[in-house]
């Protein structure tokens, strides 16, 4: 940036402006006088300190506990979750089409952990599809984590998007108890 002729990057007095807000930089700027490392909004730190490219500070904020847990942990299990995103966009795509009028709407999810799993659901899913129901199936995943794991992932990833959502299990007769385990709503609050 500085190394280059990019006078779009400068103000009238020749000053370099930078549009980002400056919330987040004074733990920076104590990080490139003193290499001490921020203790409060880590997570708002890191993003500043990836777009700055201080990479010295990336490797360092990304060896502490929330960011490892973040970026290593839950990214990874997620990855082996076949279709993850999609299925995020497609939840909220399917909430939106039913929120017309209505203080809530409810998304019906499938959760799949091994193959076993999947089959043993492949009857409930049938009878829901019957019945014009709309399913978002994830899994099954090969990685440690289980169901609830996953459900709140699924919940966090959500409400990161600005929705108010919670989850529940899915309670109508229509599925006999042993799939029980396997269905839950995700409800979207609209006002």
């Amino acid at each position: 940036m500085f190394s280059t002729s990019a006078k779009a990057c400068m103000d009238a007095e020749g000053r370099f402006f930078i549009d980002r807000p400056g919330t987040y930089f004074g733990p920076i700027l104590d990080y490139l006088r003193s290499e001490r490392l921020p203790t409060h909004h880590i997570p708002e730190v890191y993003r500043e300190a990836q777009f700055y490219a201080i990479k010295p500070l990336v490797k360092l904020l990304e060896d502490m506990p929330q960011i490892f847990g973040e970026q290593v942990a839950r990214k990874q299990f997620l990855l082996r979750v076949p279709g993850y995103g999609e299925n995020l966009e497609l939840m909220v795509r399917l909430a939106r089409a039913e929120a017309v009028a209505a203080r809530r709407s409810m998304v019906l999810v499938c959760t799949v952990r091994t193959e076993e799993d999947a089959a043993r659901c492949a009857d409930a899913l049938r009878l829901l599809e019957a019945e014009k129901r709309s399913v978002v199936k994830f899994g099954p995943w090969k990685a440690a984590p289980q169901v609830k794991d996953l459900l709140d992932c699924v919940k966090m990833d959500i409400t990161a998007q600005g929705y108010q959502v919670y989850y529940e299990p899915y309670s109508e007769r229509t599925l006999r108890a042993k799939y029980f385990s396997y269905f839950y709503t995700f409800v979207f609050i609209w006002w």
